[in-house]
């Protein structure tokens, strides 16, 4: 038994491991899931500049990614609909009507220069094996900027789950240049869908944020949906819109959507409806208004972690100086090479040191000829020698170029060599600045994108109310209680003794101090004494002060309970008496004078008398009452 709990554990950890890092949650480093990841790999090996059928990319994508066809056209449209790194061509479904995409065949894609610029460079990027170990794939891309904030991400792993909402581009790249510059940022979600954002619960990529449609109410008998709120869509908004207007919340006439490139559905009212006093009840019961609650969960250094989107800026300004000193300090180096080797070719022809190996009848003797005859000139040379890697380039130069040899052309290579070596040896030594021109460079690209529409935001950040659905639903259901048997409720023949809402619940207290809080019921029985029925709104009834008077079980003195009800659980009975007690008068106002009548006895001289209820403290529900006199009561007259 203790072999079987040990695999299942080992098991089901390594199961809930690879779903969390392999699958569900992005990256911190490049904000990419591993489909994601291989899509874009497949992307630039395929790329040649010309669009690509989606199911050869698919297919291509099947070497790297084990689990089948459809996870990855399906994680493919959806990173080409964020319209960042890939470009398409064809239908690939509608982010505002929720239309799915063409099959793979008809539709065509390819990476976009912002993708190669962000992403690609194989020469920092660390590969491992394909699953099959057939191939090599990218572990992580070094991605230089906060991709993960830029498109947002969604994912349930076992155990925990992220939600991080995508942001506008140039206000997360401006966020990295104030991170890089010490300068104070704040940044809030951007949707592609646009509409409102109330950002007042927002907590730096946790809490949660409330997001609303754009409503034109310019007609009174009209209103038209503009802009949707994140996460839906014209089908699920108009779903929900005729659900409301079914159960009555709503009155409208007609619907109609003509979304086409931007949302438009149009809501004609029904006669006695007006837009004003519509839209509060469309954002009430309808997808539009929506609450979206954050969890901004990432894996970072192979482990998940919830963190902020300051610490994610932080993080990527920190990453984008690292990547761009990797790259610098690469492409220095590869300038210096082949400077040395510029320089060996320019001295090796100018002073024809090939002519000393026209003698030699040995691989070696030719080898010593080149590296003898550098020998002068070692002072021109940087490392001040001449390595067999050297003369085997040496070598190799075809007769042709010596006899084309153009001394000046290569000494105006080698100074412009020069000048960049010297240009990049200036942007190691500022290499802040340098990040910041380089977010600048990318910016000014966004903006001329058409595609991205220049990156405007398309969110509108505002605050807003939130709509109290018992305020705006109507109170047209009528509650009725008929006391000759009893019954109460909407199904009753009997006097009505409220106008309620669907949403309202009610109080009942009954003549022998039993009292409850339920639903609105068709029918139900609460016995012929039913002294108070109404709503049980809480505000409401904290300012009512409940007043019982009542006789003693055993001496039947007249007593007074004063109470106010501020909570109770649903469909429970609360006793506010002691057992075997008679209750001769209860009232909900706050003040009111009462007179108690006594049973007469022999030398009982005082057979009434007067109170008012005002002078009596208000206690809680479990409190005594007061006695009001130590003389039989048999019943109570109120004025």
């Amino acid at each position: 038994m203790a072999y079987i709990k040990n695999l299942f554990e080992r098991n089901f950890l390594e199961y809930a491991s690879y779903v969390i890092k392999d699958r569900a949650i992005p990256d911190l480093e490049d904000g990419l899931k591993p489909v994601q990841r291989r899509i874009l790999h497949s992307l630039f090996e395929m790329d040649d500049g010309k669009f690509h059928k989606v199911a050869n990319v698919v297919g291509h994508c099947m070497k790297y990614h084990p689990h089948g066809d459809a996870s990855i056209g399906s994680a493919l449209v959806v990173l080409a609909n964020k319209d960042l790194f890939i470009d398409r061509q064809g239908n690939f479904g509608n982010i505002f009507t929720g239309d799915e995409a063409s099959a793979a065949r008809y539709i065509e894609c390819r990476a976009t220069a912002l993708a190669k610029e962000i992403f690609y460079n194989p020469k920092l990027t660390p590969y491992v094996d394909s699953y099959d170990g057939r191939n090599r794939e990218p572990v992580l891309f070094p991605a230089k900027i906060p991709v993960v904030l830029v498109m947002g991400a969604e994912g349930i792993a076992v155990g925990m789950s992220t939600k991080i909402l995508p942001h506008n581009i140039i206000e997360v790249l401006e966020a990295e240049k104030a991170c890089l510059k010490g300068v104070k940022f704040q940044l809030f979600p951007d949707f592609p869908t646009g509409g409102f954002i109330d950002v007042s619960g927002y907590q730096d990529g946790g809490g949660k944020i409330r997001v609303r449609a754009k409503l034109d109410t310019s007609d009174p008998k009209r209103i038209v949906i503009r802009e949707l709120p994140f996460g839906s869509t014209t089908e699920s908004a108009m779903a929900s819109i005729e659900s409301a207007a079914k159960a009555g919340r709503l009155k409208i006439q007609s619907m109609n959507d003509f979304t086409t490139e931007k949302v438009e559905i149009e809501i004609k009212l029904a006669r006695g409806a007006y837009s004003e006093e519509t839209v509060d009840a469309l954002y009430a019961f309808t997808e539009c208004e929506q609450s979206i609650s954050v969890n901004l969960l990432v894996i970072h250094d192979g482990l998940p972690r919830v963190m902020t989107v300051t610490e994610v800026i932080k993080y990527h300004a920190k990453l984008l100086v690292k990547i761009l000193t990797k790259e610098l300090e690469l492409e220095k180096k590869e300038l210096l090479d082949k400077l040395h080797l510029r320089t060996l070719e320019r001295i090796f022809i100018e002073e024809r040191i090939y002519k000393g190996i026209e003698k030699m009848k040995t691989s070696k003797g030719v080898s010593d000829a080149v590296v003898s005859g550098f020998k002068p000139f070692l002072k021109e040379i940087a490392p001040g020698t001449v390595s067999p890697e050297d003369v085997e380039h040496l070598l190799r130069i075809p007769i042709r170029r010596i006899s084309l040899y153009d001394i000046n052309k290569a000494r105006e290579e080698m100074d412009q060599i020069n000048a960049r070596i010297k240009e990049i040896k200036g942007h190691l030594k500022n290499i802040v600045a340098y990040a910041v021109k380089f977010l600048d460079g990318i910016i000014a690209k966004v903006k001329a994108d058409k595609e991205l529409s220049g990156g405007e935001r398309r969110s509108t950040i505002g605050s807003f109310e939130k709509i109290d659905v018992k305020e705006v639903v109507r109170k047209d259901v009528q509650l009725k209680y008929d006391r000759d048997t009893g019954y109460l409720g909407t199904s009753v023949s009997g006097q009505t003794v409220a106008e309620l809402s669907p949403f309202d619940r009610i109080l009942v207290i009954r003549n022998n101090g039993i009292w409850s809080v339920t639903g609105i019921p068709e029918k139900a029985f609460v016995g012929a004494n039913a002294w108070y029925i109404g709503a049980a709104d809480k505000e409401v009834l904290s300012s009512i002060v409940f007043t019982l008077v009542y006789a003693e079980a055993k001496t039947g003195f007249p007593c007074i309970k004063r109470f106010t009800i501020e909570g109770w659980i649903m469909n429970k009975d609360y006793a506010l008496l002691p057992d075997g007690v008679t209750v001769l008068h209860g009232d909900s106002r706050t003040k009111f004078a009462f007179t108690v009548f006594y049973k007469p006895k022999p030398r009982l001289k005082v057979l009434s008398e007067s109170f008012k209820a005002q002078n009596y403290l208000v206690k809680g529900l479990k409190a005594g009452g007061v006695r009001l006199a130590a003389k039989e009561a048999i019943k109570v007259e109120v004025k």
